[in-house]
C-alpha cells in the first residue's frame, strides 16, 4: 500500500526507472498518444472519457513525487497562450518556465529517445499538452558537495 498523492503502480514503475533528463510527456486528447511520442516510451492510458482524466490533474500527481527541470509546451499557430498555461504555472515550481513550442517542433521533441514516460489523458481543451524534463533528487545536506 502506499500513501501518497500519486498511486498508479505502472506510473510509479515508469518513474522510477527514469533518471536525470528523461522525459514525460502528458498529452491532451486530441494528441497522436502512438505516433507522436518516442515508440519506446512506456504509456499509461488514462484517457477514461472525455475530460476524465485531466492533463492537471496528472501534472500535479507526478510532480507530487517527480523534480522536474524544464516544461515545454505545444504553441497556438496564432501565437495566442491557453488558458491553461496558466494552470501549468501554478502546479510548476516557481524556478521552472514554460518554453511554447511550434507543433510540429514538439512533436519531435516527444518522439526523441529520452522520452520515457507518456500518460494519456481524456483532457478536451486543446494546446494542453505538455513535456516535463525530470531533474535531479538532491542528496541530503550532510550529504552534499
Amino acid at each position: 500500500m502506499i500513501d501518497a498523492k500519486l498511486i498508479h503502480p505502472q506510473i510509479l514503475s515508469a518513474l522510477g526507472s527514469a533518471g536525470h533528463g528523461g522525459t514525460i510527456l502528458i498529452p491532451d486528447g486530441n494528441y497522436p498518444f502512438e505516433t507522436g511520442a518516442n515508440p519506446l516510451a512506456e504509456r499509461v492510458y488514462l484517457n477514461l472519457a472525455p475530460g476524465i482524466v485531466s492533463v492537471t490533474d496528472v501534472l500535479e500527481a507526478v510532480l507530487s513525487v517527480t523534480p522536474v527541470e524544464a516544461a515545454r509546451v505545444m504553441a497556438r499557430h496564432d501565437g495566442a497562450e491557453p488558458s491553461i498555461y496558466a494552470e501549468f504555472r501554478k502546479l510548476l515550481p516557481d524556478d521552472v518556465e514554460l518554453t511554447p513550442l511550434e507543433r510540429f517542433t514538439f512533436y519531435d521533441e516527444a518522439k526523441k529517445e529520452d522520452c520515457c514516460l507518456v500518460i494519456a489523458t481524456g483532457e478536451q481543451r486543446v494546446y494542453a499538452n505538455i513535456l516535463l524534463t525530470i531533474g535531479v533528487v538532491d542528496p541530503p545536506a550532510d550529504q552534499a558537495v
